[in-house]
């Protein structure tokens, strides 16, 4: 995940005990994210990144060091986790906030702080890279999806499940370039040839339907639309025996529900951080702090 390992200074917050519980807190979270990172876990990676930006969303200072130091290490790790998942558009929004966030730390320590800007601009152009190979490898996939369309207009009848099969590369490669709008019309066109192949609901439809509505969820506008999308595919994927278990949708229902919730709070949080700048608080560690640190440990 990051490539800077995360220790809390805690001599940053030593008159604060509530603070420090809360940097603990981050730490194990944080530990148990990059054991499922380094598993390929990565949306439960994923979900304990965003539990460790609640829990420091509790903590008395937002202009404190130590936050400072916390806040950002989560942002790579939410930068690095958008990429592995390869949503590039994510990881790049990620990016833009870390650069925002480091330059006034840079001022105070560049010694400290500036690894972590170089990390940033490593990962900007390792994004950067990546979305233009992906966008390469889209125009080569849609050419084969053309082909296979000519196949199919032409009455071979095998020609259509390669069909169906390309045009989901298709939405998986616009998707990781950002194109979320794109990737689901790609997804509707494959179910629509899908189910008029079959004649039915399958678990190959169940699960190019729960596509579709994740990439909604990317979207505050389409939420709702996604929601009665899931609510609606629920009853085949029990009915199917699907591999995408019901319960894996409920928890997405679920997650829509709170999802207006947290955007709300997440703004809000980072309008507060931001906020908070000016007012950074920075005091060079004496000796006697650091033995205070090393006694405490």
């Amino acid at each position: 995940m990051s490539l800077i390992e995360y220790k809390p200074e805690l001599s940053g917050v030593k008159k604060n005990a509530d603070d420090k519980k809360i940097l603990h807190d981050i730490e194990a979270l944080r530990s148990e994210a990059v054991t499922l990172f380094e598993a390929a876990e990565y949306q439960k990676a994923y979900e304990k990144t965003v539990e460790s930006l609640h829990r420091l969303r509790e903590f008395s200072d937002f202009s404190n060091l130590e936050f400072r130091v916390a806040f950002i290490t989560l942002l790579f790790d939410l930068a690095e986790i958008h990429y592995a998942l390869k949503d590039f558009k994510m990881s790049k929004k990620q990016l833009e906030h870390i650069f925002k966030y480091i330059d006034p730390l840079l001022k105070h320590d560049a010694d400290r702080f500036g690894p972590y800007h170089l990390m940033a601009m490593e990962l900007s152009t390792k994004v950067l890279r990546s979305r233009k190979r992906m966008l390469e490898l889209l125009a080569k996939q849609q050419e084969h999806t053309g082909m296979l369309y000519e196949k199919v207009n032409a009455g071979v009848a095998a020609a259509t499940d390669r069909l169906v099969d390309s045009l989901c590369k298709d939405a998986e490669l616009m998707a990781s370039t950002g194109d979320y709008r794109g990737a689901i019309r790609f997804y509707m066109e494959a179910i629509k040839l899908s189910k008029k192949r079959t004649g039915r609901v399958t678990e190959r439809e169940v699960a190019m339907t729960v596509a579709v509505a994740r990439l909604m969820m990317h979207s505050r506008q389409q939420t709702d639309r996604a929601k009665r999308l899931l609510e609606a595919v629920l009853p085949h994927a029990k009915a199917v025996g699907s591999k995408v278990a019901p319960e894996e949708i409920n928890d997405l229902i679920k997650n829509i529900d709170e999802k207006k919730e947290i955007d709300s709070l997440w703004r809000s949080f980072l309008n507060k951080v931001q906020s908070a700048s000016k007012y950074l608080k920075w005091d060079k560690k004496s000796e006697e702090s650091k033995s205070e640190e090393s006694e405490e440990k």
